[in-house]
């Protein structure tokens, strides 16, 4: 894959960039031969990248940040995005704030290009399949938050028709560093069982952290006023479809048990108390369990980006990096 810009000196920043998905893209650019990057982030990189430029930075307040980046190609990947886990006005504040405050930057530095990550959480829980033309219905804070931060860059990509941007809606993102649903999945997987929570069938629209990467690049070098995609696989995997790829590529010998749905909820309920302390169970997180998140991804399909047969690959590449450790 070609870089994002022919000039390999031209400024990338990376809004998130200690994150998850922040710290793959950064890794990709590098490699890429891409030299001057800059990684904004509240918190200091787990493994830092030799030639990146770790800056601490809330994106809250960004009216004090003095870079040295003359017309940049600006990727916000920082929100506030576990759900249940923050008081509702804490998304707002970070993810629409943190919007505004990039635009502002951007505009200081003359930036021309924005890659913004939304999510699928635009579009509401609901079991029937949506592709990028589905209207956005969020039903929680976070999504609503999004979907507002969403509306403020496409406000700035219209001030300047030259402008470019690019929104992605992942679904839900596995891969090295994660440290979330699969992640957890894996864990209970290393154990020989795993409780199915209410059905087998919720399906999971998921993309490994690597495609989703070569998606966000492979839109961004179009530089077209307006790309919308959602970084989901073709198929519409289900928990136990899901399960069953981990169980042939890792866990051969697991069990498995479904659990009825109210027994979990009342189970969620006694338990919560503790949640906070992470031994607990929030009832919201269950009630997330037995929702399907049933996306298409209508763009990539129709660019012939690698969007099918990819869930046996990604697990592959995942146990080799880690040494079937799945971290």
């Amino acid at each position: 894959m070609s870089r994002i810009s022919e000039n390999p000196d031209q400024p990338v920043i990376v809004f998130g960039g200690s994150g998850f998905v922040g710290s793959h893209l950064l890794e990709r650019l590098k490699a890429e031969g891409m030299r001057a990057l800059f990684s904004i982030d509240l918190r200091a990189p787990k493994a830092p990248i030799d030639g990146v430029r770790y800056i601490q930075h809330d994106i809250r307040d960004l009216s004090d940040l003095q870079l040295d980046a003359p017309g940049p190609v600006i990727f916000n990947l920082a929100a506030v995005h576990t759900t249940p886990g923050h008081a509702p006005w804490e998304y707002y504040d970070a993810n629409v704030r943190g919007a505004i405050e990039v635009t502002r930057l951007a505009r200081r530095l003359d930036a021309q290009q924005i890659v913004f990550t939304s999510s699928i959480s635009v579009y509401g829980p609901d079991e029937a399949a949506k592709d990028e033309t589905a209207p956005p219905n969020p039903q929680s804070d976070y999504g609503r938050s999004k979907l507002m931060a969403e509306q403020v860059h496409l406000d700035w990509q219209a001030e300047n028709p030259a402008r470019s941007l690019v929104i992605t809606r992942p679904a839900v993102v596995f891969g090295q560093g994660e440290g979330g649903n699969f992640t957890r999945l894996a864990k209970l997987l290393s154990k020989g069982w795993f409780i199915y929570p209410g059905r087998r069938d919720t399906i999971k629209s998921c993309i490994y952290v690597g495609d989703l990467v070569d998606w966000m690049l492979a839109a961004a070098q179009h530089k077209v006023p307006f790309t919308l995609f959602n970084g989901a696989y073709s198929e519409r995997y289900t928990i136990e479809q899901i399960v069953g790829v981990f169980q042939d590529v890792a866990f051969p010998k697991i069990r498995t048990l479904t659990i009825p749905a109210g027994v979990l909820r009342a189970a969620a309920g006694v338990m919560r108390p503790l949640s906070s302390t992470g031994l607990g169970i929030h009832p919201d997180r269950i009630d997330k369990l037995m929702v399907s998140t049933n996306v298409l991804p209508g763009w990539a399909e129709a660019r012939g980006l690698h969007s099918t047969d990819r869930l046996r690959p990604a697990l592959q590449d995942w146990k080799q990096r880690t040494q079937g450790r799945f971290v």
